[in-house]
C-alpha cells in the first residue's frame, strides 16, 4: 500500500517557495491583543519609545 500524499500536485512544495519571507519562531511565547482602547499611534503613552528604534518599533505593531 502506497503512503497517502494529500494536497494539490500543481502547488510547489513548501520548501521550494522563494517569493516570501518566513521568519524563525520566537524563542519566547507572545500574546498580542489589540482593543478599541489602544492608541492609534504606538508611540503615544509608550514608555519604551525613547529606548527603541522608532521605525522598527512602529513596523512591528503595524497590521
Amino acid at each position: 500500500m502506497e503512503p497517502n500524499k494529500p494536497g494539490n500536485k500543481n502547488v510547489p512544495d513548501f520548501k521550494e517557495l522563494n517569493d516570501r519571507i518566513i521568519r524563525e519562531a520566537s524563542q519566547s511565547p507572545r500574546l498580542v491583543i489589540k482593543t478599541n482602547l489602544d492608541a492609534k499611534n504606538v508611540n503615544d503613552e509608550n514608555p519604551y519609545t525613547d529606548r527603541i528604534n522608532s521605525e522598527g518599533f512602529s513596523d512591528f505593531f503595524e497590521e
